[in-house]
C-alpha cells in the first residue's frame, strides 16, 4: 500500500504531488485489490466523514460538485429550494480568512470548533483579521486562542456527549453514541445552527437532531459518489459500519472502490502527467533552510484539547524545532537551547531538539502551541491553484539562538 499523511498534499503542488502517486499505484496495478493503492491519512478524526456531507464551498452531499446543474437540482429538492437560490462556489478557507474585516469580505465570522489563530497558515496575518472582524462568534468546548479574541463563545458538546457517525479513511460509516450527558446549558452544534436558522426565519429544515440530519445526508447524496442512501443507523450497529457507496437498503456496501471498474464513464482509468514544480519559496542567503511542520505523537492539532491533559503536556512540554547536530554546530545552537525561527511571515520562539533523523539542510516544527511558540506564524499561505490547499508543509528559515525561552509555551491556553 502507498499511504501518506499531509506532507504531500500540504503543498503549493499538492494536487500535482498527489497525482503522480495515483499514477504509480496504478502503473503497479494496485487499485482494487486487496493490501494495495493510495490513501492519504486525514489529520481529524471525521475529516472523511465532513467532506461526504459537503463542508467545502465548491461542494455539495456525496462528492457532488456545487456547480454542476444536475448535482443543484437534487440538492435544492431535498432541501426545499430553488436550484438558483444555492451559491456558486464559495472562497477556500485560507481566501476566506484572508477577508476578514475588509471590503468585500466577511465582516461576521461563525467559528465552530476550529482555533485558525493557531492552525492557519501565516498566523499572525490571521490573527490581525479575526480582529478586524464586526463580530466573531466562537462555539467549542473549551476557550481556544480564537475563542480569547471573540465577541461571543457559545458551549458545545464535544464528541463524548452526542450522537453521530464518523467515516474512517476506507469509507466505513460508523456510528457513536453519546457517553454521557453534557453540562447544563451546553448544546450541540446542530441545535446551535437550529436554533440560529429559526431566529434568522428559517423555519423550515435545519432539523434539530443528529439521527434526522443523517436521514437528510441519505437523501441528498443519493445518487451520488459518496452515496449514503441505503445507509441506516440500525445497518451500521446490526453490521459493525456500512461502506459507501450504497444506495438501497439491499445494496451490501462497497468495502472496495475500483474492484470492477473507475468512476470515468467507460470505467477505465486515466494516468494524469504532471511536471516538476518547485515550492512557492526556496531557500536563499537570508532564509537558508527549509522548513516543514506536523505533529508530535502526544498532542492533537492546535493542542486545545491535549495541552489541557497533565500527562500529555507533561510528556511534551514545550514547543521545539528539530535540527541535525552538523547543522546546530554551525550555528551555535545546543540542545534544548532557546532559539528563534524566522521565516518571511514572522519568528517563533522555541527549543532546539538535536536529531539525526532530520536532513542538514531541514528543520521539522509541530505546530500544537500557540502564542510566541506557534509554528504558523511561519507558515506558507501560498495555495495550489487546484485544491486551493495552502503550502504548510515547506518554506525557507533560518534558525539562530535566542536569548530568552517561549513565553507561552506550555500548558493550556
Amino acid at each position: 500500500m502507498i499511504l501518506s499523511g499531509r506532507g504531500p498534499e500540504q503543498q503549493s503542488k499538492g494536487t500535482d504531488t498527489t497525482l503522480a502517486w495515483i499514477n504509480l499505484a496504478l502503473a503497479l496495478g494496485q487499485a482494487g485489490r486487496p493490501f494495495a493503492g493510495f490513501g492519504t491519512l486525514t489529520g481529524q478524526g471525521n475529516g472523511q466523514g465532513g467532506r461526504e456531507h459537503g463542508l467545502k464551498a465548491d461542494q455539495l452531499p456525496g462528492y457532488r460538485r456545487i456547480d454542476n446543474p444536475a448535482a443543484r437540482a437534487h440538492v435544492a429538492a431535498v432541501w426545499g429550494v430553488a436550484a438558483s437560490d444555492l451559491p456558486g462556489p464559495g472562497r477556500s478557507a485560507y481566501e476566506l480568512l484572508d477577508t476578514m474585516g475588509t471590503d468585500g469580505g466577511v465582516r461576521a465570522l461563525l467559528v465552530m470548533g476550529s482555533n485558525p489563530a493557531i492552525s492557519a497558515p501565516s498566523a499572525g496575518h490571521v490573527r490581525e483579521r479575526l480582529g478586524a472582524l464586526d463580530f466573531l462568534c466562537v462555539s467549542d468546548f473549551f476557550t481556544s486562542e480564537t475563542a480569547r479574541l471573540a465577541h461571543v463563545v457559545l458551549p458545545s458538546t464535544q464528541w463524548a456527549e452526542e450522537d453521530g457517525t464518523v467515516t474512517n479513511l476506507e469509507g466505513r460509516v460508523i456510528r457513536r453514541t453519546a457517553a454521557l450527558p453534557p453540562p447544563a446549558g451546553v448544546r450541540t452544534d446542530i441545535a446551535t445552527l437550529h436554533d440560529l436558522a429559526h431566529r434568522l426565519g428559517c423555519t423550515a429544515g435545519f432539523v434539530g437532531g443528529a439521527r434526522e440530519v443523517f436521514d437528510e445526508l441519505r437523501l441528498a447524496s443519493a445518487g451520488g459518489v459518496a452515496d449514503y442512501a441505503g445507509i441506516t443507523w440500525e445497518r451500521i450497529d446490526a453490521e459493525e459500519g456500512v461502506f459507501w457507496p450504497c444506495p438501497d437498503e439491499s445494496h451490501p456496501g462497497t468495502p472496495r472502490l475500483f474492484l470492477d471498474r473507475f468512476a470515468i464513464l467507460d470505467g477505465r482509468a486515466r494516468f494524469c502527467p504532471v511536471t516538476y514544480r518547485p515550492p512557492a519559496e526556496e531557500p536563499d542567503d537570508d532564509f537558508p533552510l527549509w522548513l516543514t511542520t506536523g505533529r508530535t505523537m502526544r498532542h492533537y492539532q492546535s493542542g486545545t484539547q491535549t495541552r489541557r491533559v497533565t500527562a500529555l503536556a507533561d510528556a511534551e512540554p514545550s514547543a521545539y524545532v528539530e535540527v541535525h547536530p552538523q547543522t546546530a554546530r554551525s550555528l551555535g545552537v545546543v540542545e534544548a537551547q532557546p532559539v528563534r525561527l524566522t521565516t518571511r511571515r514572522g519568528s517563533a520562539l522555541m527549543e532546539a531538539r538535536l536529531t539525526k533523523g532530520i536532513r542538514a539542510d531541514t528543520l521539522f516544527a509541530p505546530f500544537h502551541w500557540g502564542g510566541d511558540a506557534s509554528a504558523n506564524l511561519l507558515t506558507n499561505p501560498a495555495l495550489d491553484p487546484t485544491s486551493k490547499m495552502p503550502e504548510f508543509k515547506v518554506c525557507a528559515a533560518r534558525l539562530e539562538p535566542a536569548s530568552v525561552a517561549p513565553t507561552f509555551a506550555r500548558s493550556h491556553p
